[in-house]
């Protein structure tokens, strides 16, 4: 779906205490949560946009999304 919210805590509710306290205590992991945020913000923006960019940078996009959303997940199931 166009425009869809992809925000971790929405990706993952079941971990929302631990987000917010690995935010506050984990710099590495509050980095790769605001990378991550920032990429899904521009991809949301985008897509209501019409993607004024190419299909090939828009996979991109999204598979750094997916990357960084895989690091995350492992760095909240440990």
């Amino acid at each position: 779906m166009l425009g869809e919210d992809h925000a971790i805590i929405i990706e993952f509710p079941e971990y929302k205490e631990k987000i917010s306290e690995l935010n506050k205590t984990d710099s590495n992991f509050a980095e790769y949560a605001r990378r991550y945020h920032a990429l899904d913000q521009e991809i949301r923006q985008l897509e209501l946009d019409n993607a004024p960019i190419d299909d090939e940078a828009m996979h991109q996009l999204k598979h750094d999304r997916a990357s960084l959303k895989d690091v995350i997940y492992q760095r909240l199931k440990a």
